[in-house]
C-alpha cells in the first residue's frame, strides 16, 4: 500500500486527484495548505506529495522548503499557470516533477507511478552479480543502499538528484546534455527541461562539492551539458 499525499485548497481538485489515481494500491490523505500538508508528513509516512503552490496560511513554495528539512519524498508540484517560472521555482525548492492544471488523467499516472516506483526502489537489493558500488575521486555511490559519501561523510540527496549523479559518475567524462539527462533520469523525452536540470545540478553542487562555485565533480560544458571530471579510484 503505497500513501499519497494530495494538497489544494480546492476540495474538486482533490477530488478528481483521487479519482484519476484510483488504485486499490493507493491511500489518500488530504491537505488544504501547507502547514496540513507539512503537519501530516511529520506524523505519517507517505511515499508521494502531490502539491498545489497557491495556497492560503502557508504556500506550496513554503511548505516544500520546509518539507526537504525533514523528507526527501517525490514531490509532484500542481500549477495553473504556464509560465516556465512557476515550474522552476518548484524545481528551485526541491520538487521532482510538475503537472499544469487542466490535467490529462492518463498523464498523471503516469507520473504518478514513475516517481513512486523510483522513491520505494529506494533501499532494495541489486540484481545478483550486479556491481552496485561506484567509487570515485573521493565520492562512494552504493546503488543498492542508494547512499551517497563525499570524503567518508554521508550526504543526503533526492532520488531525483542520485540518479543524475549515478548517470554522471557512471560515464566519467562523458558529456550529457540537460535532454538526455531528464530522458535518463525522468524516462521521457524532455521539453523545456533545461532550466530544471541546472536547479537540480547546483543543488547536487551544493551537497557534493567543497566549492560549489568552483566544481571538482560535475563540470558544465558550455553549450552541450553536464560531465563527471575523473577516472576510477
Amino acid at each position: 500500500m503505497y500513501n499519497i499525499l494530495i494538497c489544494d485548497d480546492e476540495e474538486d481538485i482533490v477530488f478528481a486527484l483521487k479519482i484519476y489515481l484510483k488504485n486499490p494500491d493507493y491511500c489518500f490523505y488530504e491537505a488544504h495548505n501547507g502547514k496540513e500538508a507539512l503537519d501530516i508528513i511529520k506524523e505519517q509516512h507517505m511515499d508521494i506529495l502531490l502539491l498545489d503552490l497557491m495556497m492560503p496560511i502557508m504556500d506550496g513554495l513554503t511548505a516544500m522548503k520546509e518539507i526537504r528539512k525533514v523528507s526527501n519524498l517525490p514531490i509532484i508540484i500542481l500549477t495553473a499557470k504556464g509560465e516556465s517560472i512557476d515550474k522552476i521555482m518548484g524545481f528551485d525548492e526541491g520538487a521532482d516533477d510538475y503537472i499544469t492544471k487542466p490535467f490529462d488523467p492518463i498523464d498523471v499516472k503516469n507520473r504518478v507511478s514513475a516517481q513512486i516506483r523510483r522513491y520505494t526502489s529506494l533501499g532494495s537489493r541489486p540484481e545478483s552479480g550486479s556491481d552496485s558500488v561506484i567509487m570515485m575521486n573521493g565520492i562512494v555511490l552504493d546503488d543498492s543502499k542508494k547512499s551517497v559519501t563525499v570524503n567518508g561523510e554521508e550526504v543526503s540527496l533526492t532520488f531525483s538528484e542520485f540518479e543524475i549523479l549515478k548517470l554522471l559518475i557512471s560515464h566519467p567524462q562523458k558529456c550529457f546534455s540537460p535532454k538526455e539527462i531528464y530522458k535518463e533520469v525522468w524516462k521521457e523525452n524532455a521539453c523545456g527541461s533545461e532550466r530544471a536540470i541546472a536547479v537540480h545540478i547546483r543543488h547536487l553542487r551544493e551537497k557534493i562539492e567543497i566549492n560549489p562555485a568552483n566544481p571538482r565533480y560535475i563540470n558544465a560544458v558550455w553549450g552541450q551539458g553536464y560531465r563527471f571530471l575523473g577516472g576510477l579510484t
